[in-house]
């Protein structure tokens, strides 16, 4: 399919499209033009070139690519191996037992599948938050991986087997960045910030002042990384507007008002902070403090590689606690602070501006790169009727409902299937991987890490309870 429609422009006809533009305009029944890679028109029945492909989007939406910006991808290949861990069991598992037993090859196969993945769920440009880069072998796999998929993959390179200054200072890491930088859609250095007062992670910032690569790094993570952390990189001139701080679900205002006075921007991973323990999903603390926003999912080892899920669980997060503190105080909540609107923008726009690339992505606007997402689904009865489109994209869409999606003007998944894409190959490669770590960890060990023991639950004793009803009537009970 790929060939028939390289090069030619392509037009969606038809469809609700959310430009996410400036003054956030809902163009119904209007269609999108996509010539050399970018937008060129947005309209009804717009005259199209002779040769332009045309995509059906009548009853379905148009919206810019998606954007994470982080995830681990590696991991990818332990999809949902994790399921029942908490945090503890992850670092465990991960820093501590076995995460050292991942070979290139097997770097190789979590990013080849999560990159698929990312594509088939309309996510067009993906964090690589790679932070198992024991070596610069895994870190050329990584980046294989990701130029075998026609998406855009930006390097965030990191390795939890060495401290910061040391992996930052080897030299085969400097030459590693000579030689690939350029390969992939944009680079960062992954690494986390202890609140050692001695701050050993100053020289890993200096090398990334030096190369000019911003620094993403897990922040307000309960038990790992805190207030300390935040104010360490402050007093040292290390928060820029770059930054991106992923979670922050446990700091203080004062690390807020940093993070807000120096222009960096927050990642939430709202399933991830609900599920595994890094503190209540910051959304709430961010919008007071007028941080921006981004989205992402973190790990498959866990949970869904969709944004959908990440919209969806994020308006519940941030109205849960809304409505549980208005309760608290005997209020109630008559009208919801945060909106589908605003979370369809952190999932998109949110995420270009995180990357500095939202003169590029993140909306559709003429000029910009084409990097369009199709929902369409006629076999769905979900995806009718159409009322409010963005409520629809967060609260009713699924991956399954992405219909077509577009990177920088080239058709990479239409009429809901992925475009020369060799799945079997991939799942071959995934089950190396798997038959590997398997192996590796002998059976008891692999069912013990997939099956962490249940904490024992007392049940309250319960006065109410009454074993013959009609005796209890016959005596006015």
């Amino acid at each position: 399919m790929s060939e028939s429609t390289e090069g030619r422009p392509i037009v969606l006809r038809g469809g609700t499209v959310l430009t996410m533009d400036p003054a956030k305009r809902v163009l119904a029944g209007q269609d999108v033009l996509v010539t050399d890679g970018r937008i060129a028109a947005l309209g009804p029945d717009l005259e199209v070139p002779e040769g332009t492909v045309e995509i059906d989007a009548t009853g379905g939406i148009v919206m810019p690519g998606m954007i994470d910006t982080h995830r681990h991808m590696w991991q990818t290949a332990m999809r949902g191996y994790g399921a029942d861990w908490t945090l503890t069991q992850y670092f465990v598992w991960y820093y501590l037992e076995w995460g050292k037993a991942f070979r290139p090859e097997d770097v190789y196969a979590g990013n080849l599948l999560s990159a698929l993945e990312a594509l088939d769920a309309g996510v067009t440009t993906t964090v690589d938050w790679s932070h198992g880069l024991q070596t610069v072998d895994h870190a050329d796999a990584a980046v294989d991986a990701l130029l075998a998929v026609p998406g855009r993959f930006v390097l965030a390179y990191g390795n939890i087997q060495q401290a910061p200054a040391e992996w930052t200072a080897a030299p085969e890491f400097r030459d590693f960045v000579s030689r690939r930088r350029g390969d992939l859609d944009g680079f960062q250095m992954a690494f986390d910030v202890t609140g050692d007062p001695a701050f050993p992670e100053r020289p890993a910032f200096e090398v990334a002042r030096e190369l000019g690569a911003p620094v993403t790094t897990h922040a307000g993570v309960w038990g790992a990384t805190n207030d300390d952390g935040i104010r360490l990189m402050h007093e040292h001139g290390f928060m820029t507007p770059g930054s991106v701080y992923v979670h922050a679900a446990t700091l203080s205002a004062d690390s807020y008002h940093r993070i807000a006075a120096t222009g960096g921007s927050v990642s939430v991973s709202t399933e991830s902070e609900q599920s595994a323990g890094q503190g209540y999903p910051p959304t709430w603390a961010l919008r007071l403090h007028g941080i921006p926003v981004s989205l992402s999912m973190d790990t498959s080892v866990w949970w869904s590689g969709d944004l959908f899920s990440a919209m969806r669980t994020t308006l519940g997060a941030d109205r849960s606690r809304e409505h549980l503190e208005a309760h608290a105080k005997g209020n109630t909540v008559t009208h919801a602070a945060l909106r589908a609107e605003q979370v369809v923008e952190w999932a998109t726009l949110g995420g270009a501006r995180a990357l500095g690339r939202d003169a590029e992505l993140g909306s559709l606007e003429v000029g910009k790169s084409a990097d369009v997402v199709l929902i369409r689904n006629e076999h769905s009865p979900v995806m009718f009727p159409l009322l409010n489109p963005y409520g629809h994209v967060a609260f009713q869409a699924q991956r399954g409902d992405v219909d077509t999606v577009l990177v920088g003007g080239r058709i990479v998944k239409r009429a809901g299937r992925l475009v020369d894409v060799d799945l079997a190959a991939a799942r071959a490669t995934v089950e190396r991987t798997v038959e590997h770590l398997r192996s590796t960890l002998g059976e008891e060990a692999w069912a013990r890490g997939m099956n962490p023991d249940v904490p024992e639950t007392k049940i309250l004793d319960n006065p109410y309870t009454y074993t013959d009803y009609q005796s209890a009537a016959t005596h006015g009970g």
